[in-house]
């Protein structure tokens, strides 16, 4: 008796097998019933991430770079800034790391893109309703704590290893930050500025298009600026299921124990989170400035 009462009681072994196994069955005969149905349907973006990559491959490096420091002028309206960013990618190019570089600036756009298109309409959604924000939250809540490993597994089974499961891992990890700061966001905005745009007979979209959105933009921005640095997380991760860029050095040199090429590919990658924080950082604290003055 009190044995029974000390001990946890667990599901017998051959019961907990058989619970495991209806579920990889059950996962496996989805994949093989639909995965060429649902891989069709990625082929799209697949096509556009190749056609990128390739783009920034071939592209003169004096151009690429040209053109992110012209993003980064046109962001922040900073000439030191948009200098130090060219000098970064200068420096990274010098060091050798200019192609995995791009390739990984190439995924990261792409599904920070991605994470946009899906985050904030879904901000939106939660915003104008609380029983969708409280439908969705724990969902939220469960795909930024799961482990990052556990996305890459059904990834895998359904798609196999190359770039669009590494993709698919990467948007599931880091559209939360988007989602929940657009609600945010969009439920922040003062409501006497809410109520004045009723009294002179706004519409529905027009309040949330013309009012809602341009004063939540500093929080959808740096919703977007977290949704880059947790793509970025995801660069090693991904690397491990055939995604190329800075992540599959790393890996090596985790694996190998080669310490400077660890070092110098991990701070690649530093440099490129370092390049869109302060592009998205500068661009939201401009917005909300001009908002502010005007």
């Amino acid at each position: 008796m009190n044995g029974w009462l000390w001990q946890f009681p667990t599901l017998d072994q051959a019961s907990l097998r058989a619970l495991k196994k209806a579920f990889d069955s059950g996962y496996r005969g989805f994949s093989r019933s639909y995965g060429d149905a649902i891989e069709a349907f990625f082929d799209p973006l697949l096509y556009f991430l190749v056609w990128f990559e390739r783009l920034l491959l071939a592209a003169p490096w004096w151009i690429v770079i040209v053109v992110v420091a012209f993003v980064c002028w046109v962001a922040g309206r900073s000439r030191k800034l948009s200098i130090t960013v060219a000098a970064a990618l200068f420096l990274i190019g010098y060091l050798g790391m200019w192609e995995d570089t791009m390739r990984t600036l190439a995924i990261i756009f792409v599904s920070t893109l991605i994470a946009i298109a899906i985050g904030i309409p879904v901000g939106i959604w939660m915003s104008r309703s609380d029983r969708v924000q409280a439908l969705i939250t724990p969902i939220l809540d469960i795909m930024q704590t799961m482990p990052i490993f556990v996305y890459l597994i059904p990834v895998v089974m359904l798609f196999g290893l190359g770039k669009i499961p590494g993709l698919i891992a990467v948007v599931i990890y880091a559209v939360p930050p988007v989602i929940r700061l657009t609600n945010l966001g969009i439920r922040l905005v003062d409501k006497e500025v809410l109520e004045a745009a009723d009294a002179f007979g706004t519409d529905t979209w027009r309040r949330l298009f013309d009012i809602q959105m341009p004063l939540a933009l500093p929080n959808i921005m740096a919703g977007v600026n977290q949704t880059i640095m947790m793509a970025l997380s995801m660069v090693v991760i991904a690397s491990m299921i055939g995604v190329k860029g800075l992540g599959q050095p790393v890996l090596q040199a985790v694996t190998n124990q080669y310490f400077a090429l660890g070092l110098f590919n991990g701070a690649a990658v530093v440099a490129l989170a370092i390049v869109f924080d302060r592009i998205t950082q500068s661009y939201g604290r401009r917005i909300q400035t001009s908002r502010q003055t005007s």
